[in-house]
């Protein structure tokens, strides 16, 4: 796999990863999100738009299908890997969201990955 050094939450035009999840044969669109829920909440909520944008344009223009064609018949989730846990504003923001990605048929799920003293790693 091609790796990109452009790839995170604050790049909104591009995909960070698509990949088959093995145990539920669903498509997942990963975004990675690295910066911290703090003072600039709604700065990190405009990027997040941005990029949940972009990630719903490529499943609606059928680009996903057309770049990704495992994708055909597979539930589709969009999952946010953050490096920080959310604060209350940003939980309220992903349940919005998730309702809006639901409504277009897919699905969206944020999970925590490494923590911030993994930096080294």
């Amino acid at each position: 796999m091609e790796r990109r050094t452009e790839m995170a939450i604050d790049h909104a035009g591009v995909v960070d990863f698509i990949s088959i999840d093995p145990p539920t044969d669903k498509v997942v669109l990963t975004i990675a999100d690295h910066l911290e829920w703090d003072e600039n909440t709604d700065d990190h909520k405009q990027l997040l738009k941005e990029k949940l944008n972009t990630y719903v344009e490529f499943i609606e223009s059928g680009e996903l299908l057309e770049k990704y064609p495992k994708a055909k018949g597979r539930e589709v989730i969009v999952s946010v890997v953050g490096k920080y846990p959310l604060n209350e504003e940003a939980a309220a923001f992903y349940q919005q969201a998730s309702s809006a990605i639901e409504r277009m048929g897919a699905k969206l799920q944020f999970q925590l990955g490494a923590s911030s003293e993994d930096d080294d790693a």
